[in-house]
Formats: structure tokens, sequence, C-alpha cells
């Protein structure tokens, strides 16, 4: 008999196959960056770094994308670069909005990143902005916020619900509980396209937590406020849905069965 993590292999090198085959008229590789920070919490959590190798290991061979990380800890004066030179940029780090908007040119850079129909996605503190300054330019990238002085979160177990199961992002997915700081009440867009992708239970109410924004210049957009535990990258559900988001916003397929995103418990260590 074959052992089990020997299938496991052949599934994800099938199904690498499969979608070098679907991808193979692409006219050059995607460009994505990976911008997280040290951690600002204590340690388990808002590891930012450890979890954007998290991602970049489950993306790893997916053809046609070419995958950096960068530690976006300020000043970070090469942060515009990074951005120019982008397809897509994914916020892991502390209040994505403020982080953003804090320097004219890094802005530029995103508002070219934005105008060219680049993908942006925001996990868990990358979806906040604290001051309300921040909230209006920031909504009109990522399409929702956790920010303002209204903003609310708590730290509990609950049930998780796909409020979107025919959304590709969700392909292969499957939620029911989990243990995570959960941003709830959030603000969102007025304009373009937002669709809750999960909600979770809090205070008996269905909450967005996670949603997709095709913006009004072409571009998409991918929100998900949880990840705050870092244990929760070692749950195959929150890798998938992170990781199709982000082929999602680059407008790359997602099987239909749901990305292969095995990683080794080595992946998974705190750096």
């Amino acid at each position: 008999m074959v052992p089990h993590m020997i299938w496991k292999h052949l599934r994800r090198s099938l199904l690498l196959v499969l979608l070098a085959a679907s991808w193979a008229v692409a006219e050059k590789p995607k460009n994505l960056v990976l911008l997280g920070q040290k951690r600002d919490h204590p340690p388990g959590s808002h590891e930012y770094m450890s979890g954007v190798h998290v991602v970049a290991k489950c993306l790893e061979g997916v053809p046609n994308l070419q995958t950096r990380i960068f530690n976006a800890d300020e000043p970070c004066p090469d942060a515009p670069q990074w951005i120019a030179a982008a397809d897509a940029v994914v916020l892991y780090l502390g209040e994505g909005g403020k982080w953003m908007q804090l320097k004219p040119e890094r802005l530029q850079a995103v508002d070219a990143l934005a105008a060219r129909g680049g993908g942006i996605v925001g996990l868990h503190l990358g979806i906040a902005a604290k001051d309300e300054r921040y909230i209006p330019r920031f909504l009109t990238l990522m399409g929702g916020v956790h920010g303002g002085s209204d903003r609310k979160w708590v730290v509990t177990e609950t049930d998780v619900q796909i409020a979107d199961r025919q959304h590709p992002i969700v392909a292969g997915v499957e939620l029911l509980r989990l243990d995570d700081e959960y941003y709830y009440h959030l603000k969102f867009a007025k304009q373009g396209t937002i669709t809750p992708i999960l909600r979770a239970t809090i205070n008996g109410q269905p909450e967005t937590i996670a949603w997709t924004f095709e913006r009004p210049d072409g571009g998409r957009s991918f929100g998900f406020g949880g990840m705050h535990y870092h244990k929760n990258w070692s749950l195959p559900a929150c890798r998938r849905l992170v990781a199709q988001g982000i082929l999602w916003t680059l407008k790359l397929p997602i099987p239909k069965e749901g990305l292969p995103v095995e990683v080794a418990e080595e992946d998974l260590k705190i750096r």
C-alpha cells in the first residue's frame, strides 16, 4: 500500500500539473509581494513574518507565479519599488490602512498598482486603520476596514460559516469553528462590489469576517480579519482560503477541488 504522505504528494503534483496546463497561455509570470513585519503582540500571535512564509510555501509551485517576501517595518524606504514591481500585494502587518498612507510615495505606488488592476490583500490587522483619517482612502482600495473609534473585536472560539459557497475562493474550504481574534462591525465601501465570503457568529449575530471587493478600477481585493493566532496556519482550511484569495485577486484560476496547500511541520514553526 502506498503511504498516505506519498498519496498527498502525488495529488499535489497532479493538481499542479493540471494548473500548469490551464495557465500555459499566460504571457508572463505574475509577481506577488508578501509584506510582513516583526511581531507586535505576545508570542504566538501576530507572527506576521512567519505567516507570510507559510503563505509562500502554499503557493510554491503554482505556475506563472513569482513570490517575494519583504519585512515592511518602518521606515521601509524600499516599499514603493516593491509595490511598483508587483501584480498583487499582501498586507499581513500592523494597520494596513495606516501603513499604505503613512508616506505619500507609498500611497502613490499602491494607487498605481490599483490603477493597473493589481490585487490587494489584507490579513488580520492588515485590514485595520484605527485613525479615522485613514479610513476613506483605504476603503477605496481594500473595500472593508476594521477602523475608527467604534471598531469592535473579540477573542473567542466560535462557529464560522461560508457565506457564498459558489465563490472560487472557498473551493475545498471547510470551516466549522475557529479560535481567533475576530474583527467585526466592519465598515464597507459604497462603490464597487462587496461579496461576503465568511461569517462568524458573534454575540449571537452573523458578522462578515472575510470578503471580496471588485473595485471600480477593475482590480480585485480580498480581506480576511482572521489569523490572529499563528496556530491557525496549521489548519488546511485557513491556508487554502488565504492562498485562493490571493490567486483570485491575481485573476488566476483556482482548482474546483481546491489548491493543494500541504506544508511540513517545519514550515509552520515560528521564525
